[in-house]
């Protein structure tokens, strides 16, 4: 499968060995390939901190969907805290 070029700008490397990609780029992180001398490949890409991966596995991803859905259907209301029950603790009083 062939690359499609949608358009070609002539970039000039400044100085310091930065290029500018445009305003719309800017704060995006890249994937920058190298897959030969004097060729770039530049692809913007969305990286996943390591302590949210756990978001992205595909049964945790079911589960935010639904919940999710669920919040999105379902509207908030108040509630009242005088009606609720206190939860009844199981096994002895800590001892100080």
């Amino acid at each position: 499968m062939g690359a499609v070029i949608d358009h070609q700008v002539i970039k000039s490397i400044g100085s310091s060995g930065q290029i500018s990609l445009g305003k719309e780029y800017a704060g995006r992180q890249v994937l920058v390939e190298n897959p030969e001398p004097g060729v770039w490949v530049i692809r913007t890409a969305t990286v996943i901190p390591d302590n949210e991966k756990w978001m992205h596995k595909p049964t945790v991803k079911k589960d935010l969907t639904t919940a999710l859905a669920w919040a999105q259907k379902t509207p908030a209301k108040a509630t009242d805290l005088s009606k609720l029950k206190m939860a009844k603790t199981h096994g002895s009083k800590r001892k100080a």
